[in-house]
């Protein structure tokens, strides 16, 4: 019997859960070990220093977002030629996503660290907020090329048969950052300087790690050689990834707006509150994510090689499988409000109040975001970069941008949590109305 499960395998649902399971739990163990830097930084350095590592996270991720954008697009790219046999092609097109990422990493390094206190300065950093925000956002730019490899090759390692061992590396990684969490704000209490080396050091173990297996010889279907950059294969793989960067640029750009509102409406405990709601949101989408990220080799392999009948059996399969799952998450979200809020902010009753009712509110989001979050890669599976960038562009930016301005002034405060709630049901419409128009294009219904 064999245990290898292939791309080019027809996908039953036991054998489409058991492939993307491990890439399902490197991203939830990714979403808890980011988690536990609020953690700690809450609870050993204070709410102004968390306030703090909320507001400059953002200017992070979008730098980091890179790599999810080359990930996504040269695995989508290189998955498609996979299908079609060319081996030696692949492996070309890999090494130049790697060693783009590798070059891009180091430049965004040095100009993220140039920028760091006048984007503080931007994002609203109040005086007691900006040495911590600069601090902590120094000291993880300095491993922005780590963490940018970290995230291309989460996808590459699928595209390669080897999700395990992208599980592997992220579960190295997670244990790093706990541990040196533990020690350098627990114990050192090294605050907010403690809480990034330990995000650092561990995004160097997600990062290189994958890297050191490829440079050898492997037995999985891709391998790092020596290759001249494209500029074609390059700016076909980033087009098609920039959905990935725009959902991770929107994100953080909506994060900032939201920041800004709830300064304005709530002070500092409203962004407080929302850091605490962003980190449960990291670990509850990460299935999504993770989903997403796992079935996408599979469904551009068999876009490559012509099979319709997958197409269309992969697209079922998924949007049942997100449906069931929306509705358990959001029921858990609602019910764990008071609990998972007491972890981050049971030190401050007022806050915790504010942080439970706002989670509340914020559950239902979850009814809808898996379905969207899944049909932006559809696309990017797809190689359609342009619809699978509109979704992203659409839902996390506009959408939510016009919530969350618009709805304080009819709702006040309580508007600012419902946003994303109404953002996710235009969404909704927009990705059924694009997966339906499209089906005669790529049959998949």
């Amino acid at each position: 019997m064999k245990t290898t499960i292939q791309l080019s395998d027809h996908f039953t649902y036991q054998k489409l859960l058991r492939f993307t399971f491990p890439t399902i739990v490197m991203m939830v163990f990714t979403s808890i070990y980011t988690v536990v830097d609020g953690y700690f930084v809450s609870n050993f350095a204070g709410k102004t220093a968390f306030a703090s590592v909320n507001l400059i996270f953002p200017f992070v991720m979008v730098l980091g977002g890179m790599g999810f954008m080359i990930g996504t697009g040269g695995t989508a790219l290189v998955s498609l030629v996979l299908g079609t046999g060319d081996k030696e092609k692949a492996n070309r097109y890999f090494s130049m996503m790697v060693w783009l990422t590798l070059l891009l990493g180091i430049l965004l390094t040095v100009l993220g660290v140039l920028f760091t206190r006048p984007v503080a300065e931007l994002l609203g950093a109040t005086p007691e907020m900006m040495d911590d925000c600069v601090l902590y956002g120094r000291v993880v730019l300095c491993f922005t090329a780590a963490f940018m490899l970290q995230n291309v090759f989460q996808s590459f390692l699928i595209a390669a048969e080897r999700p395990k061992l992208g599980l592997a590396a992220i579960v190295g990684a997670g244990v790093t950052n706990m541990i040196l969490d533990a020690l350098f704000v627990g114990v050192f209490r090294w605050g907010v300087a403690g809480a990034a080396l330990a995000t650092g050091f561990s995004q160097c173990v997600g990062g290189l790690l994958p890297l050191f297996y490829f440079l050898r010889p492997n037995t999985s279907l891709l391998q790092l050689t020596r290759t001249k950059m494209e500029l074609k294969p390059i700016v076909q793989a980033c087009a098609n990834g920039s959905s990935e960067l725009m959902n991770n640029i929107s994100s953080s750009i909506v994060s900032m707006i939201y920041n800004f509102q709830l300064l304005k409406y709530v002070g500092e405990n409203g962004v407080s509150a929302y850091g605490v709601l962003m980190y449960v949101q990291f670990i509850f989408i990460a299935i999504y994510i993770g989903y997403s990220i796992g079935v996408s080799p599979i469904i551009s392999y068999h876009y490559g090689a012509g099979n319709d009948s997958e197409l269309k059996s992969m697209l079922k399969k998924s949007v049942l499988l997100m449906t069931i799952t929306s509705v358990i998450l959001t029921a858990a979200a609602f019910l764990l409000a008071a609990p998972l809020s007491q972890i981050f902010v049971g030190y401050d009753a007022e806050l915790f109040a504010l942080t439970c009712h706002a989670f509340r509110l914020f559950s239902f989001a979850f009814l809808l975001s898996g379905f969207n979050i899944f049909a932006s890669s559809f696309f990017t599976a797809l190689n359609n970069g342009a619809i699978s960038a509109a979704i992203s562009f659409l839902r996390t930016l506009l959408f939510q941008t016009a919530a969350v301005l618009i709805l304080p002034l009819i709702f006040d405060v309580d508007g600012i949590w419902l946003a994303v709630t109404v953002a996710e049901i235009f969404a909704f419409l927009l990705s059924a109305g694009f997966l339906f128009a499209k089906r005669k294009k790529y049959h998949y219904l």
